[in-house]
């Protein structure tokens, strides 16, 4: 049995559920309409990059869910699953991820998106375990800020090195698929590094390095 590690956005998904996400409430009129937008493009420009500032942009992107009643949270992400994330679930993902469930393989998401924007998304995956950013939550609700460690490039490294210390599991014959080469420091340390789709600098990486590159889109 191994660990099998899946990234998210535009991985298992056809594009970035965090972007996607501020897209829906500006469709919703739940936040200003100029000044998220041009930061919620700006910030997805910058995380392709390279050069994200994890913090900046979490003051702004969980910033919303301290301004709305948990209810009215939940309420638009069932609208926004079945919106914005089911449409972009990729068949051949859900495939990967069956054929690592069926060998008896340890399944997990790491994503840098947060827990309230992926957790519902990865229990639809059927993937218990998830490594994500984590929104504080005071008394019932949301506070703005994020708690802990960002599960962000070298973030995910620290996170991921926790959850398998508390596990008691290790990183022999473990895999890890993504598209970013903001992972490159995870991808380094698995034995089966695996690129999907990825972006021009991982691509170039992995070819040098000789990584197995698949594509999970039609």
């Amino acid at each position: 049995m191994s660990l099998a590690i899946f990234d998210l956005d535009n991985t298992l998904l056809s594009i970035d559920s965090d972007h996607a996400w501020g897209e829906f409430l500006l469709e919703q009129g739940a936040v200003d309409p100029v000044a998220y937008r041009e930061a919620n493009d700006r910030f997805l420009a910058d995380y392709e990059a390279g050069t994200l500032d994890i913090h900046a942009f979490l003051e702004v992107a969980l910033k919303p869910l301290a301004e709305h009643s948990p209810e009215q949270l939940a309420a638009w992400h069932q609208q926004f699953m079945a919106s914005k994330i089911e449409p972009h679930i990729l068949p051949r993902g859900e495939e990967l991820v069956a054929r690592h469930r069926a060998r008896g393989d340890t399944l997990l998401i790491i994503t840098a998106t947060n827990r309230f924007i992926t957790g519902p998304i990865a229990e639809r995956l059927g993937v218990d375990n998830l490594i994500a950013v984590e929104p504080e939550i005071v008394d019932g609700r949301y506070t703005g800020k994020v708690s802990g460690t960002p599960s962000y490039r070298e973030g995910k490294v620290e996170r991921l090195e926790a959850w398998l210390a508390d596990k008691e599991l290790t990183l022999d014959d473990a895999w890890f698929y993504s598209d970013s080469h903001n992972d490159l420091a995870l991808l380094e340390l698995v034995e089966h590094p695996v690129a999907v789709d990825p972006d021009p600098t991982l691509r170039e990486v992995a070819e040098q390095k000789g990584w197995k590159i698949i594509s999970l889109r039609d």
